[in-house]
């Protein structure tokens, strides 16, 4: 069906007006995004083809923007207008009104870093600098890849707390696999980190490994080497 021959009160623009952004459905949201459609096709149809073809809205957030323009009907300018509106999305979701985020507990940590990792399909390490308070300071994408202390050297993650004046740090990576049991290497490397931290005076407060939907933290568990 094209949008002209859907009722008026029935088509995206006009539904937000009549009851809200919040009545829409995920296509006809990506349809206002798209604008319009081809000869052949309506931006509803086109945006619904988008949705099949990445199987659910959560998977809309890791794709690239070569992927958006294999649809037909959609150009640079709107996969770029589809990105830019992930992104917003993506910024918002991970702000606070009041701008102060603390980790007084390793399910803080998790609770805000959970969706930094969502359908990553490597591994991401970023680094937390928190003042005395644990309120965040700044959030740093270090490396991504297989930890190891050839992929990232602990200066670098150090460089970033001195200049940011953290109190502390707390590192947090993904397990893609869904598996967040310690390998050899994320003991090893937390062990140096731990050590570092003590010498450099900005201890490290926890390291936590995350999947989609569970997390493990070195701090709970107090492992060593």
């Amino acid at each position: 069906m094209r949008v002209i021959d859907v009722p008026t009160l029935e088509r995206p623009r006009e539904k937000i007006i009549e009851y809200g952004v919040n009545n829409l459905t995920d296509s006809e949201l990506l349809a206002i995004l798209l604008s319009s459609g081809t000869k052949e096709k309506s931006a509803l149809e086109v945006a619904f083809e988008l949705l099949l073809k990445v199987g659910n809205l959560y998977n809309l957030e890791n794709i690239h923007l070569k992927e958006l323009q294999e649809i037909k009907g959609i150009g640079l300018a709107k996969a770029a207008t589809i990105m830019a509106a992930i992104e917003l999305g993506r910024r918002i979701f991970l702000s606070t009104t009041s701008n102060k985020i603390n980790f007084s507990s390793s399910l803080d940590i998790y609770q805000y870093s959970r969706y930094l990792f969502h359908g990553k399909k490597q591994e991401y390490f970023y680094c937390f600098y928190v003042d005395s308070k644990k309120d965040l300071i700044a959030s740093k994408l270090l490396f991504v890849g297989t930890i190891n202390r050839s992929a990232v050297h602990p200066r670098e993650i150090f460089k970033e707390a001195y200049k940011n004046s953290a109190s502390a740090i707390i590192c947090v990576h993904n397990h893609p696999s869904g598996v967040v049991t310690p390998s050899k290497k994320d003991i090893e490397f937390t062990n140096d980190l731990i050590k570092i931290g003590i010498f450099q005076g900005i201890p490290i407060l926890d390291h936590l490994i995350v999947s989609e939907d569970k997390y493990y933290s070195f701090g709970e568990n107090k492992i060593s080497s």
